[in-house]
């Protein structure tokens, strides 16, 4: 949004669905504010705002709402802060627990025949303390609320709690001398112990769903060894600027984005694009900031820092995307505006209902306070954002980053995916395809062909070069070498005049393809680029024929199979001609192909093919943007031009196609967590509150089944953990 700015303010106090809606309603009235999406799992606002705005103006209106918003901290001081907070949650679980068990046994004896009674002011002892001093965050949130006319969990548990405590009060002070009253005191301090029971798994469950950013920010090292005019000196991060050239010793982390200057090495980079297999780095050869150094030394040029690095943009991704609010949570956040008010008039209803029914006063307060207990609504708000963060989380650790939750949804339901060939099928650099020598020695050709080539940038040269040294073939040195523009090069080879080129040299040569016609006639069909090889002199002729062209990348038919296993079409849309294009489609069992597409019209092409279902598109360049922006769902491939990545909705961080139903696979997967959280979150509540309302579950019950259904759903959210790509050669741990 141009002329925009964001926020991302840590909310505290959230409890549930509602609070996570009244705190998006207070941002979304403040002018000037354009979008607001609020994340109860990870407990921050995502907030855009038109042009410039004091972010304590925002800071205010969460305030006004009964919460309380903060400045970004630094991820290490905010790990910090969760991890301080879940110690102190944890030693508060423990003492409520110390106190609520003794109220508990004599219930839990009965069944083995045990009759026993805590005394009235044992009773009271014990309890006391769970209900203000430890129950006093319920009644603290609850005041906040109810200040701005509004509901949620805390106050249905402080409601339902105090309800029970004042109950046993008041039968206590009201029972005949001599006599023991039935008390209540156990419901209410067990109530509250298993309420800081689920909070505190779920803070755990929540700390586990982020655990994908913090394995990122852990990548980022503090320093780095500058090197300045032949000296090293070891500074912060901070302290570089563009261009510096910095030293990394073997086994540390690159500091920065650059390019390799000096040295040879190979480098772990796992952890940001899921390549788990090192790579070679050598001077020219781009690294990448957080990346491991293998065994060797190597001096790095900077050429991004902070913000712009990869690792940084990758970041932002992740937490762009976990920040986001996935169209499903809509539903959601309709039902959670209206939740604790209905619970409150279900609550009265039950309270009215058994009294009127003749039931006694203390019966009719409990079945209500039952009521206000299993209905607290944490579970709906976990549902979606705890999936969307395990999913986006584990799906980064392979190297497929997904922009937003949006995209994360529309992704589960892609019926077809578009293609486009060079550098996302192809590897985008030419190899020898086929060759025929007329003597029928096809090594003395090619060792003839590399002579001619050797020193030359051409890419039709590399990979005449490249296949010499995998043949292990020793290339000499040529002289009188000469290049023939438009047509090719030449030079003189022990003592003997050779040329390489295309067609127009031959033909000039007054030369035919002779024997090789059938060969080159085939070839050029498929789209081949062709170079003939021939002697010149007093009586020259064809030695032999090369046809170079693009080759698969690993794993692309494995992909294209993987599609097809899912009932997913595949479609090769590009700009290469139609040899090119049908040799591709032909390998890879693709039916459908749309060759000699000019840049401007393959978005039509994919709007085309939009009517018949949900479309993928999976490019790479400049020429793909429109296309990539066209479709459902966009995917970037690694390496691929940032143009590509910012009009994508997916971005692979490394060329492989196999990631392509991975990315589809792990939205499926972590859409079908949602449904399930969201049915298990609904249905606690549809037949919880009933079973309630009717007295066949008591607030201990209704306490624990209240605790189990946010567990529940964070837990299952966490299974998205275990996921790992299918069929991947290389993947991660």
């Amino acid at each position: 949004m141009n002329g925009s700015t964001t926020f991302d303010l840590p909310i505290s106090g959230m409890t549930c669905a509602s609070c996570a809606g009244r705190v998006e309603r207070a941002l979304g009235k403040v002018p000037g504010v354009q979008r607001v999406s609020v994340n109860l799992a990870n407990e921050r606002a995502h907030v855009e705002v038109l042009g410039p705005m004091d972010p304590s103006v925002l800071i205010a209106a969460v305030d006004r709402a009964g919460y309380t918003a903060t400045l970004p901290h630094s991820e290490t001081v905010t790990d910090a802060n969760q991890a301080q907070r879940l110690h102190h949650e944890r030693w508060s679980l423990l003492l409520a627990i110390a106190l609520a068990l003794p109220l508990v046994l004599p219930m839990l004896m009965e069944p083995f025949g045990v009759h026993w009674m805590l005394p009235a002011w044992v009773q009271f002892a014990l309890a006391t303390p769970v209900q203000f001093i430890f129950g006093a965050r319920f009644y603290i949130a609850a005041w906040k609320a109810v200040r701005v006319g509004a509901g949620n969990m805390d106050l249905l548990v402080a409601i339902g709690t105090s309800a029970g405590y004042g109950l046993s009060i008041y039968e206590w002070l009201t029972a005949p001398a001599g006599t023991m009253a039935h008390l209540y005191f156990e419901a209410s301090a067990v109530v509250i112990a298993l309420v800081l029971l689920g909070k505190y798994l779920e803070s755990r469950a929540k700390r586990q769903t982020a655990s994908a950013i913090r394995a990122l920010e852990a990548l980022r090292p503090e320093r780095a060894i500058r090197v300045l005019d032949g000296r090293e000196e070891d500074v912060a991060i901070s302290a570089l600027k563009l261009d510096d050239l910095v030293l990394v010793k073997p086994g540390e982390r690159f500091p920065v984005d650059g390019e390799v200057v000096d040295g040879q090495s190979h480098a772990d980079e796992a952890l940001i694009s899921g390549e788990s297999l090192p790579v070679p780095k050598q001077p020219g050869d781009n690294v990448t900031g957080g990346a491991i150094n293998g065994e060797g030394r190597l001096l790095v040029r900077t050429q991004a820092l902070g913000a712009e690095s990869v690792l940084a943009r990758i970041i932002r991704l992740v937490e762009d995307a976990q920040a986001a609010k996935a169209p499903i949570q809509k539903l959601v956040d309709k039902v959670s505006q209206v939740f604790v008010p209905a619970v409150l008039v279900l609550a009265l209803i039950t309270l009215v209902g058994w009294w009127l029914y003749g039931a006694s006063l203390e019966t009719a307060i409990i079945n209500a306070v039952a009521v206000l207990v299993i209905a607290c609504p944490c579970a709906l708000g976990l549902a979606t954002p705890t999936a969307i963060m395990a999913g986006t989380g584990v799906a980064a650790r392979y190297g497929i980053l997904i922009k937003d939750a949006e995209t994360l949804e529309r992704a589960h339901a892609v019926s077809a995916v578009v293609f486009d060939k060079t550098g996302t099928l192809t590897s985008g650099a030419p190899k020898i395809a086929h060759l025929a020598a007329v003597d029928g020695n096809e090594a003395l050709l090619l060792q003839q062909a590399g002579a001619l080539q050797r020193g030359s940038e051409h890419p039709l040269a590399k990979a005449v070069l490249d296949a010499c040294s995998e043949q292990g073939l020793n290339v000499a040195d040529v002289t009188a070498s000469q290049s023939l523009t438009g047509r090719g090069i030449a030079g003189t080879l022990d003592g003997r005049q050779l040329a390489l080129g295309n067609h127009r040299m031959l033909e000039e040569s007054g030369l035919s393809a002779g024997d090789l016609a059938g060969s080159a006639k085939t070839w050029e069909a498929e789209g081949r680029t062709l170079s003939w090889l021939i002697e010149q002199g007093p009586q020259p002729r064809v030695l032999g024929l090369f046809a170079f062209g693009d080759t698969l990348k690993p794993g692309a038919l494995e992909a294209v199979q993987q599609l097809k296993a899912r009932h997913i079409s595949s479609h090769l849309l590009t700009g290469d001609n139609r040899g090119s294009a049908r040799v591709v489609a032909e390998a890879l069992g693709i039916d459908d192909v749309h060759a000699e597409v000019l840049p401007a019209d393959k978005a039509a092409t994919v709007a085309e093919l939009k009517k018949t279902g949900v479309v993928a598109m999976v490019g790479d360049g400049i020429n793909d943007a429109p296309a990539l922006a066209a479709a459902d769902i966009g995917i970037a491939m690694g390496g691929g031009t940032d143009v590509a990545m910012h009009a994508a909705g997916i971005t692979l961080m490394r060329g492989d196609p196999r990631l392509v139903p991975a990315a589809l696979e792990i939205s499926r997967k972590t859409y079908a967590k949602i449904r399930q959280n969201l049915f298990w979150a609904f249905v606690y509540n549809l037949v919880g509150i009933p079973l309630a309302a009717f007295g066949l579950l008591n607030p201990v019950l209704a306490g624990a089944a209240m605790a189990l259904s946010s567990v529940s759903v964070v837990s299952n959210a966490l299974l998205l953990k275990t996921w790992k790509p299918k069929d991947l050669e290389d993947q991660r741990p």
